[in-house]
């Protein structure tokens, strides 16, 4: 089988730390376990979920590692993907990880604990909320979104929260072209500029997977996001 340490050095070429590995080895078991009683994963197969979520966050880091990403907040993020995989990798990181599934934000907060890593805040809260507190507003170097919603949705999610000179990324599928197309005049309205489309090959996965980069331009107008259910309904 392959280990999380094995897929990271030979698809990323990042060699885990002992302490990593032995860290994704304790995120897998606590994932099964707390996956008995609340619903996280349908993946049930240890090495899948080392390639499908641990591997996969961590492409991430093909579009970040370029550029600053000393803040970073992860919205939708589930069972803590892909925030929790990268800050076991890149320690110094500062992390908010934003859930509105009050069952999934108690799981992130137990593994942050669990794991014992600092500089991690856990919100359970709609984004459109805590998007339009100073608190959180325009503070992040990377905002981050994993298969939360179409391209227009998620930019609206995202670039609220991302200060000028920083970059949103969003995890997408086959739809990503098509998706980045409709989303040009989102972006452009929330103060982005669609920057690239990264593919991303994962080990034993055949679906094809692309990080989009959207670039924060400009300060986002005061009415973005809007109320809670409204992007969805109605995207930009």
């Amino acid at each position: 089988m392959s280990t999380i340490g094995q897929l990271a050095r030979e698809t990323l070429g990042i060699q885990l730390t002992h302490r990593q590995v032995r860290a994704f080895s304790i995120y897998e078991r606590e994932l099964l376990d707390w996956n008995q009683r609340i619903n996280l994963t349908a993946i049930k197969d240890p090495e899948l979920i080392h390639i499908r979520h641990f591997l996969d966050s961590l492409t991430c880091l093909e579009a970040m590692r370029i550029s600053h990403f000393e803040t970073i907040i992860d919205i939708g993020t589930g069972a803590g993907f892909p925030g929790i995989p990268l800050k076991i990798v890149c320690p110094s990181l500062q992390l908010t990880l934003v859930e509105s599934v009050r069952k999934k934000a108690e799981f992130c907060s137990y593994l942050v604990e669990k794991l014992e890593l600092s500089k991690v805040k856990v919100i359970n809260e709609r984004v459109e909320t805590i998007a339009q507190s100073d608190i959180y507003r325009e503070q992040y170097d990377w905002a981050l979104a994993r298969s939360v919603a179409g391209l227009p949705v998620v930019a609206e999610y995202l670039l609220p929260l991302v200060r000028i000179g920083g970059a949103a990324l969003a995890m997408k599928g086959e739809n990503a072209f098509q998706e980045a197309h409709q989303a040009q005049n989102a972006i452009q309205i929330l103060g982005g500029h669609l920057r690239q489309l990264i593919p991303v090959e994962l080990p034993k996965v055949a679906d094809d997977h692309y990080l989009i980069v959207m670039d924060k331009i400009s300060a986002t107008p005061d009415q973005y996001p809007r109320r809670v259910g409204k992007a969805v309904k109605k995207p930009l």
